[in-house]
C-alpha cells in the first residue's frame, strides 16, 4: 500500500529502524538553509496550520501498524518543518493512547519551539532532534534564511526554555557550513549557547549531498574533528560527529525493487529528486535514501540546472 503522509520504515544513522510522518506539504518551512538536500523552501512561512484532517494520517498510521511491526522510531520529519502542523499534538497524543509500545523522535529546525504551545504539545515525545546552526544574526541570515520575523536569538531562546520542561532526551544538530559557521568567534557563540541549552548530545553534521546552493560544500573530517574537540572542552556531554564521511548507505529487502525502478529510470532520462518520488509513488526522503547509497557506489551523477539538481546515470 502506497501512503500519502509516511515513509519507509528507513534505517538511519541515528535512529535505526525509522518510520517516517511527514505532517506538512513539500517544501514549507521556516527556514531556507544553504546546506538543504531536498531543495530551496518554496513557502517560506511561520503560520501554523491544519495542512491535511488529522484523520487521514491517523488512519494511515492505523493501517500500518496493525500488524504491530518492528520499529526503533516513529519519526516526524520530511521536506518541511513538522511543528508548521497544528495537529501535531493531537497525533502524538494518539500514538501514544494507541501504540504506546513505540518511541517517538521529532526532527526540526527549531524555530517554533519559543512558542509554549508547541512546547506544551511535543512534551510526550521520547527523542528531540532541534538544530541550531548559527547564533550570531549575521551567520544566521546567510545560512538558515529565515522567515522575516524569526531571529537566531528566539531559537536559542526557544531551546533554552524546552530544555527546562522537556525530561526526554534531546539530540541538538549542528550543520557545519565551511566559510560560514566553522569560524572561531561563531563557535564560540555556539559552544556558550550550547552549554545553557545543555543538551543530551551534540551532533556535527556536513554536507553528504549537492545542497541548494552550489557553493556549499562538505566539511572535511579533520575540520570536524577539530571543531568537535572545541565544543567537546569543559563539556560533560558528548559531541561527536554523524556527517557520512565514510559510511555506506544500507538498502533493506523490501527496497530493492524500489531501488531497481529508481535505476530504470534514471539510466533512461535525468530526474530531480521530487520528479523521483512522483514518478515511483514515495517519498522525496525515501529518495535521497536510495540515490545517496548510488552515489556511494558511484554510479549516479547530479547535474544543477535552472530548476534543481538533476540526477543521472553515468555512462
Amino acid at each position: 500500500m502506497k501512503y500519502k503522509h509516511l515513509f519507509g520504515p528507513v534505517v538511519s544513522r541515528r535512529l535505526g529502524l525509522s518510520l517516517g510522518v511527514d505532517l506538512v506539504p513539500y517544501k514549507y518551512c521556516s527556514l531556507n538553509c544553504v546546506y538543504c538536500e531536498v531543495s530551496r523552501t518554496t513557502h517560506l512561512t511561520m503560520k501554523r496550520r491544519e495542512f491535511f484532517y488529522p484523520e487521514d494520517i491517523t488512519n494511515e498510521l492505523d493501517s500500518f501498524l496493525t500488524d504491530k511491526p518492528k520499529l526503533d522510531y516513529i519519526t516526524f520529519s520530511g521536506a518541511g518543518e513538522p511543528t508548521l502542523n497544528s495537529s501535531l499534538g493531537e497525533i502524538i497524543k494518539y500514538i501514544k493512547s494507541r501504540y504506546p509500545q513505540y518511541k517517538l523522535a521529532l526532527i526540526t529546525n527549531s524555530s517554533l519551539l519559543n512558542d509554549p504551545e508547541v512546547c506544551h504539545e511535543i512534551l510526550p515525545c521520547d527523542l528531540l532532534l532541534p538544530s541550531l546552526d548559527a547564533v550570531s544574526e549575521e551567520v544566521f541570515d546567510k545560512l538558515n534564511r529565515p522567515y522575516k520575523k524569526l531571529s537566531a536569538q528566539d531559537i536559542v531562546i526557544g531551546l533554552e526554555a524546552l530544555r527546562k520542561v522537556y525530561t526526554g532526551l534531546i539530540w541538538l544538530e549542528i550543520f557545519i557550513v565551511p566559510g560560514l559557521n566553522d569560524g572561531l568567534q561563531e563557535l564560540e557563540l555556539l559552544k556558550s549557547a550550547v552549554t545553557r541549552i545543555r543538551p543530551d548530545r551534540v551532533q556535527l553534521n556536513s554536507l553528504d549531498r549537492p545542497a541548494s546552493e552550489e557553493w556549499v560544500q562538505p566539511a572535511a573530517y579533520k575540520g570536524l574533528e577539530e571543531i568537535r574537540v572545541f565544543l567537546q572542552e569543559g563539556i560533560d556531554f558528548p559531541v561527536e560527529i554523524i556527517a557520512k564521511t565514510s559510511q555506506p548507505s544500507l538498502i533493506t529487502v523490501s527496497e530493492q525493487d524500489t531501488l531497481a525502478e529508481l535505476t530504470g529510470l534514471i539510466k533512461e532520462d535525468e530526474y530531480t529528486k521530487k520528479e523521483l518520488a512522483k514518478a515511483l509513488h514515495i517519498h522525496v526522503n525515501e529518495v535521497s535514501k536510495l540515490l545517496q547509497f548510488l552515489s556511494s557506489q558511484d554510479r549516479i551523477t547530479a547535474r544543477r540546472k535552472r530548476k534543481g539538481v538533476y540526477y543521472l546515470w553515468k555512462k
